[in-house]
């Protein structure tokens, strides 16, 4: 059959609203996921999971268990196989929490030091609840708190411009204020979940993962196997944020099948994912800016402080939120850490940028306050026109447009500056503003594109599609580089087998992607003669953009946004609604208007639920949590999202070759800071420690409320 490429630019993909290539088949159930796919002979693992902070196992009593209906094996430190310890990941260091069975100390409460395998989930539960594992326990630290003894600063983490002390005290005004945040964690909507068999001398794991390729990768070099023989496959994740990399379950759930000879799933509790996949690290930080008379800006001094593990380093860089935003005569920022009995942190959506991104832009708004300038004003007098420590042009900076237009949207011209006047019934009402920043990144990936002989094509990419709607946006991608209508595309993801390709991670999965397809497609559009006949095994074009990216001029490269929202305070309970929130983003191209706008909302939501809901809070007798469950650990409800509003201003970058930003990120930065700033102007008084439950509310507002 022959084939052809091109359509009129008038159907173009691109910028149009498409609903989900996979919706059908996710509303019908006909989409598994990791934890649904049905295999013959599987056995069921069951995790065991430490009752101590810190010490060594003294001795797993796996005989009795063994002899239960059903068990098929029990594993832990003293019969488990080897696992390669020395190897390197993408990331840094490989995490040594994978080294699971390998000796007998405990690092954290939550550490795995069993699995128990059987024919059905129900008795390997059972047996793993009757499993009895005795320790020999140790004295813990898991406190955290600001300036708390052993703080370090991890290497990369501090950066420098201007006398920042002369500064401050030429400033005509200063603000110097702390701040905290709490631990939060990602709890996506499908747990943690892997199937693991051999098949034809090769290791297939079906697995809930943000990377295939990457947990490919490490599971191969934690087993000494050649990377070709192992293949992970994700086609189908509900949900990550950052929690699902190579994680326990899949680990073992390899390490099962290899002992057991068939196929294993393991498939996380909600209790476990608690300990075991990471958590946003609880920060305490401080900041003080000093301006001048009119507002602008002589110092900038942000200092953060967060938690890790004795474990494996992982730093939640809260101070370098506003390295790109602001600028400064003196512009200091710097995050330390300090080593806990805890479950090692790790990227949680908008790592960094959250936190901090609440410390600053609620600073802001107290700097405001004292100068007598509106908000936005003053941070427009702010704009930088380079990196203010990078020196670089920034590709493409439109924060200014965002402002202006969220303004005028929100009806921000008629805001009465005075706080605590605006009141209906018991209720007092205020609206607040920050401002949002994330960094736009790149990654080398690969992909193939096929010419069938049908018409049709198939673009293959281990991208992954953790309810994003990524696999969207790259069929409309791959639609517009081959000219061609969407419904003409196939894509598949999700299969390490595709190549190599960046996680879906850090706001630069679509752009990394994206870049690769429209790369490969070209060179198939070069090699298809026009009404030429393609062959029944179709046609193939690959590339890598490595060197593209590598080749990237240097330069600051940010999405940006502007938060709005609008609070009522009940005087008597305490109690805090958002009545509206309203984002503004300049994120450069965007691909899909539908699932983009789901993005900056599901952001926008995540930043509710962190200003006033999300706590965990640990228990410092145990190690562990308190009520680790989503009874315990309280979220946004539907009930607690009034109708969010999130849209976007033009943001050409024509010297980027592909024009996208990431958006996944970007619509929880600020937000928690806007509904901060909002809670002040209704009420008259700063929360600066999240969440802004109601007791804090009314402890701190005694008196003024009711006045």
């Amino acid at each position: 059959m022959t084939t052809t490429t091109g359509t009129a630019a008038a159907t173009r993909a691109v910028g149009t609203a498409h609903t989900r290539v996979e919706g059908l088949a996710k509303v019908t159930g006909a989409a598994r996921y990791a934890g649904e796919i049905p295999h013959p002979e599987l056995a069921h693992g069951w995790l065991v999971l430490s009752t101590v902070a810190r010490g060594r196992v003294r001795s797993v009593q796996d005989a009795p268990v063994l002899a239960m209906p059903g068990v098929l094996t029990v594993l832990h430190h003293g019969n488990a196989p080897r696992l390669e310890s020395d190897y390197t990941v993408p990331f840094g260091q490989p995490d040594p929490a994978l080294q699971l069975f390998q000796h007998d100390r405990i690092p954290y409460v939550g550490r795995p030091v069993a699995l128990v395998v059987a024919e059905t989930p129900e008795q390997a539960r059972e047996a793993a609840e009757a499993l009895v594992v005795e320790y020999d326990e140790e004295p813990h630290d898991v406190a955290f708190f600001a300036g708390r003894p052993g703080m370090y600063t991890p290497e990369g983490s501090a950066a420098h411009k201007g006398d920042l002390e002369a500064e401050l005290a030429a400033s005509a005004v200063v603000v110097d204020a702390e701040y905290t945040t709490p631990e939060e964690h990602h709890s996506p909507m499908e747990p943690h979940a892997a199937t693991a068999r051999w098949d034809g001398g090769r290791l297939e794991v079906i697995d809930s993962n943000q990377g295939s390729r990457f947990v490919a990768d490490e599971l191969a070099k934690l087993f000494s196997l050649d990377p070709d023989s192992v293949r992970v496959r994700s086609e189908h994740v509900g949900g990550g944020f950052g929690s699902k990399g190579t994680r326990p379950h899949s680990v073992l759930a390899a390490m099962a099948a290899t002992v057991l000879h068939r196929p294993v799933r393991v498939v996380m509790t909600r209790r476990q994912m608690f300990a075991l996949v990471g958590y946003r690290s609880p920060t305490a930080q401080r900041v003080r800016l000093g301006a001048d008379a009119d507002g602008r800006l002589r110092a900038l001094d942000h200092q953060a402080e967060c938690q890790t593990s004795t474990v494996f380093e992982f730093i939640e860089r809260s101070a370098d939120f506003g390295r790109p935003v602001y600028d400064a005569d003196a512009h200091h920022t710097v995050t330390r850490a300090v080593r806990l009995d805890v479950p090692t942190p790790t990227w949680m959506r908008a790592p960094g940028e959250a936190p901090g991104s609440f410390a600053l832009e609620s600073a802001f708004d107290e700097l405001a306050e004292k100068c007598g300038i509106d908000p936005i004003e003053l941070r427009l007098r702010n704009e930088p026109t380079v990196g203010p420590l990078s020196g670089l042009p920034f590709s493409s900076r439109n924060l200014r447009a965002c402002f202006e237009e969220g303004a005028r949207r929100f009806g921000w011209a008629d805001r009465d500056p005075r706080p605590g006047v605006r009141r209906e019934g018991r209720r007092l009402l205020g609206t607040g503003v920050a401002a949002a920043a994330f960094p736009t990144l790149s990654a080398p990936s690969t992909a193939a594109v096929t010419a069938e002989a049908d018409g049709t094509f198939t673009v293959r990419v281990t991208a992954m599609d953790i309810g994003t709607g990524a696999r969207t946006a790259l069929t409309q991608v791959a639609a517009d580089a081959l000219e061609v209508a969407p419904g003409r595309i196939r894509m598949r993801i999700g299969d390490s087998d595709f190549g190599r390709a960046i996680i879906a991670g850090g706001s630069m999965g679509t752009r990394s992607w994206a870049w690769a397809i429209i790369a490969a497609a070209r060179e198939l559009r070069e090699r298809l003669v026009p009404g030429g006949a393609v062959p029944p095994e179709g046609i193939t074009a690959r590339s890598d953009t490595s060197a593209a990216v590598g080749a990237l001029t240097e330069m600051e490269r940010h999405t940006f946004g502007a938060q709005f929202a609008e609070v009522a305070v009940d005087v008597t309970t305490g109690e805090v609604r958002v009545q509206r929130m309203l984002g503004i983003f300049a994120a450069g191209r965007i691909v899909n208007p539908l699932t983009a706008r789901g993005q900056f909302i599901g952001g926008m939501t995540w930043g509710l639920s962190m200003a006033l809901h999300e706590e965990a809070v640990r228990d410092q007798a145990s190690g562990g949590h308190v009520g680790a469950d989503l009874a315990g650990y309280h979220f946004a409800a539907h009930a607690d999202v009034p109708a969010i509003e999130a849209d976007w201003v033009d943001d050409p970058d024509p010297d980027d070759p592909v024009g996208i930003k990431g958006i996944g990120e970007i619509g929880v930065v600020g937000a928690a800071a806007a509904i901060a700033n909002a809670v002040w102007h209704a009420t008259g008084v700063r929360h600066r420690n999240l969440p802004i439950r109601p007791d804090r509310v009314l402890g701190a507002a005694e008196g003024a409320l009711g006045a």
